[in-house]
């Protein structure tokens, strides 16, 4: 999934209710909400949406086609996070704002009722978690994905969710209805299990080991769950040990199916994810120049390898053969 992520619209397209459409003045029309308590140090910007079902566009390959994103930027704060570009298109920056800076759309769930009504909805299946963490911690103070997730149960309306966060625990009995009505599926990403990892590149979220619990809880009241070992970062996160302790953990938890996905970089997050690496591992900077240079996946013979980092290959070592690239794996 974090490989097929759409590019962001223009915010000449943007379906909010907010005054202009120069990125300088997309703000002017919203609330600005800071955040207390627990939210200390955030800021969230609650709009008004026209639109709530985003449909993705068919020149695209997605595993989905109709998706519900109730947040946009995102206090997880992961440095290799996709949807960052998503913040410069509304004027704001794709670093320090968008892990603070926090657009809410107010009124996804009555959006959501509106938009999936019978007689004008097919219950084509809907995807949440395609941009940002509908379960980050925004949810915990606004509750719209719980809101969403209620209609949606309600009109036994397919869906699935990615998150990183155990907080999709606090609707797991309104989760197990949905899955008894229609196909829902709640994934979680776990890209390692390295603590230091872990806190250098997902320094808003919580614990990997907190998420496969969350799989095991859900798998024990029925619902359908699994994890993408995603993004492996080359040289960091990706060697035999550490992919084979999340794939283990992976089983141990009982997930549905753990899927391996390489860390890719696109244009403007590419450029913040270096500025990191620069100070967090100088020493990889030259691989990493090396392989994602004018691209933003990794080449196909480089994806077949567990270890892709070419700066742990010992001199004169030969490329091994290319291997067909593994989409995933089930446990």
């Amino acid at each position: 999934m974090f490989d097929n992520i759409r590019r962001p619209m223009a915010a000449s397209n943007l379906r909010w209710t907010l005054a202009g459409d120069k990125p300088a003045e997309l703000f002017e029309g919203c609330r600005r909400v800071a955040g207390k308590g627990q939210y200390r140090g955030l800021t969230f910007l609650e709009v008004e949406a026209k639109s709530i079902i985003n449909r993705v566009p068919y020149t695209n390959f997605f595993p989905f086609e109709y998706t519900i994103n109730c947040y946009r930027g995102c206090s997880h704060a992961c440095v290799y996070c996709f949807a960052r570009t998503s913040h410069d298109y509304l004027g704001l920056g794709i670093g320090e704002d968008f892990d603070r800076r926090i657009v809410v759309k107010v009124n996804a769930v009555e959006l959501t009722r509106a938009q999936t009504e019978p007689r004008n909805w097919a219950g084509h299946p809907i995807a949440m978690g395609t941009n940002t963490d509908p379960y980050q911690p925004a949810e915990g103070k606004y509750r719209l994905t719980r809101g969403v997730v209620e209609v949606l149960t309600e009109r036994a309306n397919p869906f699935s969710v990615l998150t990183k966060s155990p907080l999709a625990l606090r609707d797991r009995n309104l989760l197990a209805e949905a899955a008894k009505r229609a196909e829902v599926t709640v994934s979680f990403s776990v890209g390692t299990l390295d603590t230091d990892v872990w806190r250098k590149t997902e320094p808003g979220t919580p614990h990997p080991r907190k998420r496969l619990e969350a799989v095991s809880r859900l798998k024990e009241l029925g619902v359908p769950s699994g994890v993408l070992v995603a993004p492996l970062l080359p040289g960091i996160s990706d060697s035999p040990r550490q992919v084979g302790e999340v794939m283990r953990a992976c089983r141990d938890a009982g997930a549905d199916f753990a899927a391996p996905i390489r860390l890719h970089l696109r244009p403007g997050v590419k450029e913040h994810f270096m500025e990191w690496l620069e100070g967090e591992f100088p020493d990889l900077v030259g691989a990493y120049r090396d392989l994602y240079r004018n691209r933003s996946y990794l080449p196909r013979r480089t994806r077949s390898r567990r270890n892709s980092n070419p700066a742990r290959r010992p001199a004169g070592a030969k490329t091994p053969a290319p291997k067909k690239p593994r989409q995933g794996r089930l446990l």
